[in-house]
């Protein structure tokens, strides 16, 4: 009988990062799924039940970090495969861009990112299996105007995907980045009209993404079947970098 596996999903309460832990632990593998409060982590507990598990994670606080990660180690299941999927946004034109801003983003988006992988990569050398997905996104291709803080941050998830992937490729572990385009979450739904028309008719498939797009595309980079796919960032944009 097959091992079951074990996933950390970060930014799991919501959006991406929920569809990613639901259609993992439909998988079959054991999912768990962090949240910023503990009512948060709870909602993830319940809509796991028996095939995950939710736990407070505050990616900017370190002490947080070691928390979550001993409260994984409790449970005697060790991570084979970790999804950063946690992110922030506070946006503003440059010139308007306060230095809390800028920091904010970079030390939860990017640095975040650095801190929990550390710690986790270790166990998969050691077991010499190991797959890794960074959430990425268009705009650190496109860029986007208010969003410097989140492309740089967004930019420098697919620069560390690739060097990563490169360094422990002899391990068995895979790293790889999905970068979504527009997805239909709570941020999307309250967008102006306007904005929306814009945002659609750049998108050659002509309709917002659903967070289970991006869920699936995770869903096979940690498969079996993608062992041969490494240091790739896959997009999910319903073809939007190609216009």
């Amino acid at each position: 009988m097959t091992q079951q596996r074990n996933a950390l999903v970060t930014g799991a309460s919501r959006g991406i990062g929920a569809a990613i832990a639901q259609r993992l632990a439909e998988d079959g593998i054991f999912v768990f799924g962090t949240a910023t409060t503990p009512e948060g982590a709870a909602q993830v507990s319940d809509s796991l039940g028996d095939c995950g598990s939710g736990i407070l994670l505050q990616l900017p606080e370190e002490n947080s970090i070691r928390s979550a990660l001993d409260a994984v180690e409790a449970t005697d299941r060790t991570i084979d495969i970790l999804v950063n999927n946690a992110g922030i946004t506070r946006d503003n034109i440059f010139l308007r861009m306060s230095g809390d801003a800028w920091n904010d983003v970079i030390e939860t988006n990017l640095t975040g990112l650095f801190r929990i992988t550390k710690p986790l990569l270790r166990s998969m050398m050691r077991n010499r299996w190991g797959r890794i997905v960074n959430m990425g996104s268009v705009v650190a291709s496109t860029g986007n105007p208010g969003q410097v803080n989140y492309s740089a941050a967004k930019a420098g998830i697919e620069g560390f995907t690739r060097s990563l992937a490169i360094e422990v490729a002899s391990r068995g572990i895979t790293v790889n980045c999905v970068a979504p385009g527009m997805i239909a979450t709570d941020m999307t739904a309250d967008l102006p009209d306007s904005v929306t028309s814009d945002l659609l008719s750049r998108i050659p498939l002509g309709r917002l993404g659903q967070a289970w797009d991006v869920a699936c595309a995770v869903s096979f980079l940690v498969s079996d079947q993608a062992s041969y796919i490494t240091a790739q960032t896959m997009h999910v944009n319903g073809g939007m970098l190609a216009t």
